[in-house]
């Protein structure tokens, strides 16, 4: 193995490898620290990370995702290794409040421990795994932004498990927390770059009723009756009670932002009462349309991420890149599809080695302004 190479992928979650890859980096690397990814199936295997890195004094971050992206296919089987060769600052908090003064004190803790590392740096990223479970993850966005603005990018993804049943899923050397997130700051860093190739339709309705991430009206009346008349009038698709997890994910909303960019929420859950859980927060009196599955348009997404990441200077030998790949899109798509799309980025992107997971809601700057946006049904890319 390259010492050299910042990513490494553990396949069987093999010990002596594990061994011989912190060992290799630290020799080379003294003041390093981990970013691991480990797909739910593995994540038994955390405790043996976690005292490898501690036994060696490394520090150590990451999450547990449905399954990790490798050489243009989704695992569920495996550990990725992603290494920093000096630590950034980071913070793990775990039960993240829901009130607004809660969130408002802990976005003010969490700027004024930022701050000071932003000195020297005009430019860095603010990376963030957000449980999937946390319902505010918009509000808490918005908050971080009014206290940093553009002072950092924002790039992430939430982890989880893909049945959406509670589960500690972020980590760092001796802790696995849920309802919570990691934040870890990126010096000299350019972010992240994000598409869905959905194409929205003209049609808008109003959320005017909602709490978090749940929908219960829609323009006044009961939000599943109206989301059945949308896919029927649009798509002639007949969505009840019965068949809705077959076919929600083929049919998801789109948050119409006041600068027309589109932020995708997959309605993942039907509750008794007639309202619709997303992935992601739909604030009250959001403008939505209703996307479908044909609109997505995927050479459109992958060359967007292409341009995007040729258009950030990562310097020389720039060869690691970080993928998050939504679970939403692969549902969407079919296992078949959405790898090939896996594997039509390898082919553009042939010298590069890709680490990534698939995740369950991304996070990055929309274009205008790099406004922190949290995402469904995106692929988001970064240099490493």
């Amino acid at each position: 193995m390259n010492k050299l190479t910042k990513l490494c992928f553990v396949p069987g979650v093999d010990p002596q490898l594990l061994e011989q890859t912190l060992s290799s980096w630290q020799a080379a690397f003294p003041h390093m620290g981990v970013c691991a990814f480990l797909p739910e199936a593995r994540k038994d295997q955390l405790g043996l990370l976690q005292t490898q890195c501690a036994q060696r004094h490394i520090p150590l971050v990451g999450g547990i995702f449905p399954a990790l992206v490798h050489q243009g296919a989704f695992h569920t089987d495996g550990l990725w290794l992603l290494r920093f060769d000096v630590m950034p600052h980071y913070t793990l908090h775990a039960d993240l409040p829901q009130d607004a003064d809660g969130v408002e004190q802990l976005v003010q803790s969490i700027a004024q421990q930022l701050t000071p590392h932003l000195v020297g740096h005009p430019e860095a990223t603010l990376f963030m795994l957000f449980d999937s479970m946390v319902p505010n993850t918009g509000s808490l966005l918005d908050a971080l932004y009014l206290r940093l603005a553009n002072r950092v990018h924002y790039a992430g993804a939430n982890a989880g498990s893909e049945t959406f049943t509670p589960m500690p899923c972020l980590f760092d050397g001796e802790r696995l927390v849920s309802n919570g997130v990691l934040l870890v700051l990126l010096p000299d860093h350019q972010g992240a770059v994000l598409e869905h190739g959905y194409h929205a339709p003209e049609r808008t309705v109003c959320a005017t009723s909602t709490h978090g991430n749940c929908v219960t009206q829609i323009d006044w009346r009961p939000a599943f009756e109206v989301y059945q008349e949308l896919v029927e009038n649009q798509y002639g698709v007949q969505i009840n009670a019965a068949n809705f997890y077959e076919h929600a994910v083929h049919f998801p909303f789109g948050i119409v932002r006041a600068n027309h960019h589109v932020v995708v929420r997959i309605p993942v859950m039907l509750n008794p009462d007639g309202s619709l859980f997303c992935v992601g927060e739909v604030p009250a009196n959001s403008v939505l349309t209703l996307l479908a599955s044909p609109a997505v348009d995927s050479t459109e997404t992958l060359q967007v991420l292409c341009t995007g990441l040729a258009a950030m200077d990562a310097g020389p030998g720039a060869t690691e890149l970080l993928l998050f790949y939504c679970a939403g899109r692969r549902m969407h798509l079919g296992l078949e599809s959405a790898t090939a799309e896996l594997q039509a980025l390898g082919q553009r992107l042939p010298s590069v080695q890709v680490a990534g997971a698939l995740s369950l809601g991304e996070i990055g700057g929309s274009r205008q302004h790099d406004y922190p946006l949290f995402h469904n049904a995106t692929l988001v890319a970064a240099h490493w």
